[in-house]
């Protein structure tokens, strides 16, 4: 049986009664876009601890999100990192693995004993501690949803700086989503040095305008 929407410990319950000590937490954000890096955050949160609004990050507004990032940020019984993978690498090896080295990186990062991690939607391979996928685990998990909130604050505001750099593109309103305007954007400006060239939107493009080299990463 899934957890209720009052018991986002459920799944924790579950792996700490087979001796495990510590859950961590994973998710990731940054697969459909066409621009910036693939980040996965991971986290550890003492089971029972109430945060206000802690949920899948989708299911936010910008504020709400801030307000718990903010919160998960400033306790200090909460242990979290995070990890990017660029586009370089995601033309390299491809979206969906880049994703999962993106979320291997994260779970390295956590030193913790007996671990074992939760992991949103299907399974990763190679990660570094047991585990087990869940699918819309944001909604259903605290740890989860933790991540996924971590990891959304950061990607945003790596592409809010990223806005400032390639002022033409939009970057700071959309986050690199192909959105109408984006699209846009692109095929008036052709693609800056953090596109994703293999993505076909951004490809097609370079048929229209040569890359941009406006300012190295």
């Amino acid at each position: 049986m899934n957890p209720g929407p009052l018991d986002l410990y459920e799944f924790e319950r579950q792996i700490l009664d087979q001796r495990y000590k510590n859950i961590i937490g994973i998710d990731e954000v940054g697969r459909g876009p066409l621009a910036g890096p693939v980040v996965a955050a991971a986290a550890v949160i003492p089971v029972g601890l109430v945060i206000p609004n802690l949920t899948d990050s989708k299911g936010l507004s910008h504020l709400q999100r801030v307000a718990v990032f903010n919160e998960l940020k400033s306790n200090p019984s909460i242990i979290f990192s995070i990890a990017e993978v660029s586009p370089d690498i995601i033309d390299n090896i491809n979206i969906l693995r880049a994703t999962h080295l993106a979320m291997k990186e994260a779970a390295e990062k956590i030193n913790v004993t007996k671990p074992f991690i939760l992991v949103d939607g299907l399974p990763v391979p190679d990660l570094p501690y047991p585990s087990k996928n869940i699918i819309k685990g944001d909604s259903k998990s605290a740890s989860i949803a933790a991540a996924s909130i971590i990891a959304k604050i950061y990607r945003d505001s790596l592409m809010v700086n990223f806005d400032k750099k390639y002022p033409a593109y939009g970057f700071a309103s959309h986050k690199g989503y192909a959105t109408k305007k984006h699209l846009e954007n692109l095929s008036q400006f052709g693609p800056c040095p953090i596109h994703r060239m293999s993505f076909s939107p951004v490809s097609q493009s370079i048929n229209k305008k040569t890359v941009q080299g406006i300012l190295p990463l």
